[in-house]
C-alpha cells in the first residue's frame, strides 16, 4: 500500500500536521522523509527495512557506505538522511554548549554514540569543556588499537591547554560491541587523569561506546565521580 492509498487523515505528512510528530511511529516519520518507495517495496517497507531490528538507535549509526547497500536507496535519498543525521550531531553539540554536561549525561551519551557508535575501528576522543563545563569542542585524536602506547598524553594536555579547557570527558568507542571497560581502558584513564592534573585540567568521565549502548565509567564508580556542584578550582582529582 503506497501512501496515495490511505485515508487523508491516515497519512503521515498530514497526520503530523494535525495532530504533531509525537503521534507518528518512527516508521511513518521515516517514511516523511523518504516519500517514495520503489517497484516491490512501498515506502513503509523502506522504512521498516531501514529501521531493521535496532530501530531508530540502528539508523543513527548509518554510514554512507551502508546506506548505498539498501536497495531502492538512491543518492538523493542517501543524501538526505545523512544530512538529518548531521543534524541530529550538531543539534546534540550546541546542546551540550549551552547546558554543563554534568546536567545531561545521557545526551552526551547520545552525542558520542552519533560520533563514534557507527565506526569499525576504535578512535579515542576528547569532550574538551570550559570551567562550567560546557563544551568548547569535540575532537578525535587517535585510531586503531588504543593502548596506553598508542594514546599519547602530551598531545592530549597540549590540546587541552590550546583550546583553554578547564574539564575533559575522555571516550573511545568499542566496534565488537561490548562497553565493558578493560584493564587497559582503567590503565588508560589513570594515565591520563594523571598528566591532564599537572596542568589543572579534571578528567570528568570516560565513556565508551558502542553500537546502540554506552558505558560512563564515572556512573559505573570506576573513575571519580565529579559532582554538578563542584567548583573545577575547588575539587581536585581523586578516588
Amino acid at each position: 500500500m503506497s501512501i496515495k492509498d490511505l485515508p487523508a487523515d491516515a497519512r503521515p505528512r498530514e497526520k503530523l500536521l494535525a495532530r504533531g510528530p509525537q503521534a507518528l511511529s518512527d516508521v511513518e516519520l521515516l517514511a516523511i522523509l523518504l516519500r517514495t518507495g520503489m517497484a516491490g517495496k512501498n515506502v513503509f517497507q523502506l522504512s521498516e527495512e531501514l529501521l531493521g531490528p535496532d530501530g531508530i538507535a540502528g539508523l543513527l549509526q548509518a554510514t554512507a557506505q551502508s546506506l548505498k547497500l539498501v536497495k531502492g536507496l538512491g543518492p538523493a535519498k542517501q543524501a538526505e538522511l545523512l544530512a538529518v543525521l548531521e543534524l541530529s550531531r550538531r543539534a546534540l553539540a550546541e546542546q551540550l554548549r549551552q547546558r554543563p554536561v554534568l546536567d545531561s549525561p545521557e545526551r552526551v551519551k547520545q552525542y558520542l554514540q552519533l560520533q563514534l557508535g557507527h565506526l569499525g575501528h576504535e578512535v579515542f576522543a576528547l569532550l574538551l569543556l570550559d570551567n562550567q563545563h560546557h563544551l568548547l569542542q569535540y575532537r578525535a585524536m587517535f585510531q586503531g588499537t588504543l593502548s596506553q602506547a598508542s594514546v599519547y598524553p602530551r598531545e592530549v594536555v597540549k590540546l587541552a591547554l590550546d583550546v583553554g579547557a578547564s574539564g575533559v570527558v575522555l571516550a573511545h568507542n568499542h566496534p565488537s560491541g561490548s562497553v565493558q571497560a578493560s584493564a587497559a581502558d582503567k590503565a588508560l584513564t589513570q594515565t591520563l587523569k594523571s598528566a591532564l592534573a599537572l596542568v589543572d585540567v579534571r578528567v570528568l568521565d570516560h565513556i565508551i561506546v558502542a553500537p546502540g549502548c554506552a558505558l560512563s565509567m564515572a556512573e559505573s564508580g570506576l573513575i571519580y565521580k565529579a559532582q554538578a556542584f563542584d567548583t573545577p578550582s575547588a575539587a581536585s582529582l581523586g578516588h
